[in-house]
């Protein structure tokens, strides 16, 4: 290393000095580094970029700035901390950190607190939809007319919990597997996801003295998608629930907690020991043992078409690289876990008018990439009309509330403070009765209790948008809710619950009195959660044509697909989803390809 590691250079290049980065006359990373550094610091002795996930930048980062958790020592906020990353996986440097350009700061692209990280510019997404890439032409055919960069059993497009859960499965099964993602980080939507992951008369549910069933479950997940599900898809999900909690903890989550999510009829939504985040738990368990497994993930890498031999079945995938460009593939089956469109407003408002301008509690990378790929290779859809938002994210911040905070026993009250709506109805109901309050947004209402019983909640308090107070007249009136009337909500629901019947609303569980300790309010308002519809699949996860035939070779699994969860999603389904099917899709594109 080349280079000057004074405390004020590390200082400054973390943001946590006074010296400002215009005091170097420099506006990018490159040239504050040229100060201190010379090229080959940075960069290989060639001067080319190593590959698309830029792994020897990031190593050079690393070795002079320490990992991430290293840096996150020294750049605490007050509310936040940008480096304590709520993200599975290895985070790059370089997923926010530019070196010849402004830096974007990824953590932008979905929260709005006041980021101030050297050298940046505003998050923005620029990049090119499918359509637009197919006028890459002589890039494409160039690309197509050489050898294929790589041979793999199966390819897996996406790194979510779908993605994950397909790749290690296939490669138990025998196949070599390569995975790519086009964004910087892995996770997909299944690392924001908090709740649980629903399964029927597991092992934990037995020794909680839980009861329950595989019918009770299906039976739920139809009410919940209004009957318009594909049953046969939805007996898999119930039937194969279990299976997939006990795979995962064969392999080494936590899975102990069960509480309950919206529609329920049963405490089904399993998650880490205390409350914590199910999802970037399951997407960690699931990478760790990717990595265990040897298997390949290259990121900043985005599928771009479904090849296919002359007589119709698949033979790969053309791939664009963030920085190496365009190459292929070959493969003798492909699985498309790419997520849905639910970032996508443009996409979203097309499919339902009413949720156009809304905001989303989606990943950036939900474009809906994934959904285009497959319809190009001739994939039929189904329920795509049908959008789910999120009752609860929080208006500071843009922080997704888990729908477990309700489930513990929180309430949901409006600013004249009043209760109006069963708390843990479907998301759909709960959304609607939101948007008819004042303002068009509601309150939750917890005390020390419910904070204790889900430490996911501790992540909102530190965060700074769960405000608190030992009296709730107090609470109310300072957050615009009518303190008195807060206050005798907060009576009469102690009522019911000491009745064991909620007389109001109907809620069916009334898991704890509001009454231990200090009360805390999170303003909330709904945002596009989740898209239902997506590529048909068989109960096989092959992806099938408009007229039902199979296209041989390619498999679907997590959001991109459509059929599961009909026209709403019930909480604690779609880990559950991305978990059953993943793993179904693993093993019979493993089996495909053995062929």
């Amino acid at each position: 290393m080349k280079m000057k590691k004074s405390a004020v250079y590390l200082a400054a290049i973390l943001g946590t000095a006074s010296l400002a980065p215009n005091a170097f006359a420099v506006d990018n990373l490159a040239d504050f580094h040229a100060q201190s550094m010379e090229c080959d610091s940075c960069h290989l002795p060639s001067g080319e970029l190593s590959n698309d996930s830029l792994t020897y930048e990031n190593a050079q980062c690393q070795s002079c700035h320490g990992t991430l958790e290293e840096v996150a020592k020294d750049t605490d906020r007050k509310n936040y901390n940008a480096h304590a990353s709520h993200f599975p996986g290895d985070v790059s440097c370089t997923a926010c950190h530019s070196g010849h350009e402004k830096s974007v700061d990824y953590c932008d692209s979905c929260h709005s607190f006041k980021f101030d990280m050297p050298f940046s510019k505003k998050w923005q997404r620029h990049e090119p939809t499918i359509a637009e890439l197919t006028k890459d032409s002589a890039d494409r055919k160039a690309a197509l007319a050489l050898a294929p960069a790589e041979t793999v059993d199966v390819l897996v497009v996406g790194t979510g919990g779908a993605g994950f859960s397909a790749a290690v499965s296939a490669h138990d099964n025998g196949a070599k597997v390569l995975m790519i993602e086009k964004e910087p980080v892995i996770g997909g939507n299944a690392k924001l996801a908090a709740g649980g992951m629903n399964a029927a008369w597991t092992d934990q549910q037995k020794a909680k003295n839980i009861k329950d069933s595989v019918e009770s479950m299906f039976k739920d997940t139809m009410k919940g998608g209004h009957n318009i599900n594909n049953p046969k898809l939805v007996k898999i999900l119930s039937s194969h629930s279990k299976a997939s909690v006990d795979w995962l903890t064969s392999m080494g989550a936590d899975l102990n907690d069960v509480g309950r999510m919206g529609g329920a009829s049963a405490n089904r939504a399993h998650r880490p020991t205390g409350g914590a985040g199910v999802g970037a738990h399951v997407v960690q368990v699931l990478y760790d043992n990717a990595v265990k497994r040897n298997i390949e993930i290259r990121m900043n890498s985005r599928g771009v078409e479904i090849l296919k031999a002359d007589n119709g079945q698949v033979k790969g995938v053309l791939v664009k690289g963030k920085y190496k460009g365009y190459y292929w593939v070959k493969a003798s089956a492909v699985v498309m876990a790419t997520g849905g469109f639910g970032k996508n407003n443009e996409r979203v408002a097309k499919y339902a008018p009413k949720l156009k301008g809304f905001t989303s509690t989606n990943q950036p990378g939900a474009t809906g990439d994934g959904l285009d790929v497959a319809i190009n290779a001739g994939a039929g859809t189904t329920d795509i009309k049908y959008i789910q938002a999120h009752p609860t994210l929080s208006v500071k911040g843009g922080v997704m509330v888990t729908e477990a905070v309700r489930g513990n026993g929180a309430i949901l009250v409006n600013r004249e403070g009043k209760r109006f709506v069963n708390e843990i109805t479907t998301r759909d109901k709960a959304a609607a009765a939101i948007l008819k309050q004042t303002g068009k947004t509601a309150f939750l209402i917890f005390d020390d209790s419910v904070r204790k019983s889900l430490s996911k909640i501790n992540k909102y308090i530190k965060l700074g948008v769960a405000p608190t107070d030992a009296s709730p007249v107090k609470l109310g009136n300072s957050l615009g809710i009518n303190g008195k009337a807060l206050a005798a909500t907060i009576v009469q629901y102690n009522k019911l619950v000491k009745a064991g019947k909620d007389t109001d609303f109907a809620r069916p569980n009334l898991p704890r009195a509001l009454n231990e300790g200090s009360y805390y309010a999170i303003e909330v308002t709904p945002g596009v959660h989740h898209t239902m519809g997506g590529v048909t699949i068989d109960t096989k996860t092959e992806v099938m044509t408009n007229d039902n035939q199979v296209i041989p070779g390619l498999f679907g699994a997590g959001e991109v697909t459509g059929g599961i969860h009909g026209a709403n999603r019930l909480g604690g389904n779609a880990i559950s989803g991305i978990v059953t099917f993943g793993r179904l899709a693993g093993e019979n594109a493993a089996k495909f390809a053995k062929k």
